[in-house]
């Protein structure tokens, strides 16, 4: 497995997250029960597995439905092991009670990192998220109990609030979407994106959706079959995403042990890595 270090929270993590929306969201992506006791047998000995191998950053949220898995998977490697989870609400009490909420469906006395579940923001979230007693307030209310190591934010879409966030330098890490359709968030020409600007603020950065969410498999297997077949896209796509000395971790949802191991597999090979400038 390969490392990095995730921003000014000096720790290191493995270049390969493991993403819990996909284990616990019911049909994501395909057909999928997470109620079904294989299926959640699948998804703990992948968590499992994923440790075997080196995989140390574990990301989760209470929207996931996935927190009780990685609880009952991740217990017995509570040392070796970076979980982060998130929390919506939008007020410092509601975020410190979803906090101790999911940490007892995780079974943890903690976590490493909380991050406000953010959306498409606005100014109307940006002033609930940073106003006295909003959610900003509740996250670092978390962290003087004890109850998370970091704090942090995800975001779906870049907007301009985006970067009043970032700017705030109240956040440890951030959580993006970024892959090989999704480039917004850095332009590696200018220097430039949202991407750039956590690194200036010393910020972790981890990625979410680096195979687009099986959007340009899909999109490839219908106009082009025939290249489908001849190029291993999951290794292009992952690869793509490490190639970027911004990125700290890309997070994949993993179901089962083979996917896990196809993973680790890809991102061991550096080989497949790229130059962007």
């Amino acid at each position: 497995m390969q490392y990095r270090i995730l921003g000014r929270t000096g720790v290191r993590v493995s270049e390969l997250g493991f993403g819990g929306a996909s284990a616990g969201n019911k049909n994501y992506l395909k057909v999928w029960d997470p109620f079904d006791e294989k299926n959640i047998q699948s998804v703990e000995d992948s968590l499992r597995r994923a440790v075997e191998l080196g995989v140390n950053y574990f990301d989760t949220a209470p929207k996931y439905g996935s927190e009780e898995m990685y609880g009952r998977a991740l217990k017995p490697f509570r040392d070796q092991v970076f979980v982060a989870t998130k929390a919506w609400a939008r007020d410092a009490d509601g975020i410190v009670e979803s906090v101790e909420e999911s940490l007892g469906r995780l079974q943890m006395d903690y976590v490493d990192l909380v991050q406000f579940h953010g959306d498409w923001y606005s100014d109307e979230l940006i002033e609930q998220i940073l106003k006295p007693d909003g959610a900003l307030a509740g996250l670092q209310a978390a962290q003087k109990a004890g109850l998370t190591r970091f704090v942090g934010f995800s975001a779906e879409g870049l907007t301009p609030q985006l970067y009043k966030l970032i700017h705030t330098g109240e956040f440890d890490v951030m959580q993006l979407q970024y892959n090989v359709m999704f480039q917004h968030p850095f332009d590696p020409a200018k220097q430039a994106g949202v991407l750039a600007e956590a690194e200036e603020q010393n910020m972790g950065v981890a990625v979410m959706r680096p195979f687009t969410g099986g959007t340009l498999s899909r999109w490839l297997s219908l106009v082009a079959p025939g290249l489908y077949k001849q190029v291993d896209f999951g290794k292009a796509m992952l690869s793509f995403v490490l190639s970027n000395p911004l990125v700290d971790v890309a997070i994949a949802g993993m179901r089962s042990v083979q996917r896990v191991e196809g993973n680790c597999e890809i991102v061991d090979d550096t080989s497949s890595r790229i130059d962007l400038d």
